[in-house]
């Protein structure tokens, strides 16, 4: 079956608690904390959040693979630039050039949007997401710091 890209509004975001559900059940290997939250609480995040963006893959009605997403300001450049924060892909849907369509969805909304380029991070234990990154991608001489102000909630 195929797939569709869509921009998701605020208001269908609640939709996407089940895929928030398994993303968070995924990532429980990878995180520091240990109170990743209920995919209902997420979705409720990202509903009521104006400043977050959401790109999903639909397979018919369903979400099967989301990018969550933000526009901001480059100053050194005086441009604007995207940074995806999360992007995931129902296991189920994996193998099948999802992942790499939202990152080509939100480059052709950054060249819409005259963003410099997109940036993101990726744990290095994530083997699948970096090898598609590695090939699509130019690995970026910046590294990645953290201050865990809730060290039961954070990456």
């Amino acid at each position: 079956m195929t797939f569709t890209i869509t921009p998701l509004t605020p208001a269908r975001r609640h939709g996407l608690a089940p895929l928030l559900e398994a993303y968070a059940a995924e990532m429980r290997e990878t995180l520091a904390g240990s109170r990743p939250a209920r995919g209902e609480d997420g979705a409720a995040l990202l509903a009521a959040d104006p400043r977050t963006e959401v790109l999903v893959a639909l397979e018919g009605e369903q979400p099967v693979a989301f990018a969550i997403f933000f526009d901001l300001p480059e100053v050194v450049f005086a441009r604007r630039c995207g940074a995806l924060d999360d992007l995931f892909v129902h296991p189920d849907h994996r193998g099948r050039g999802v992942a790499r369509a939202l990152v080509d969805a939100l480059c052709a909304l950054g060249r819409k949007r005259h963003w410099s380029h997109l940036r993101w991070i990726v744990p290095e234990g994530d083997r699948g997401a970096i090898a598609l990154y590695e090939r699509i991608a130019t690995r970026a001489d910046w590294r990645s710091y953290v201050i865990r102000l809730d060290p039961e909630a954070s990456l």
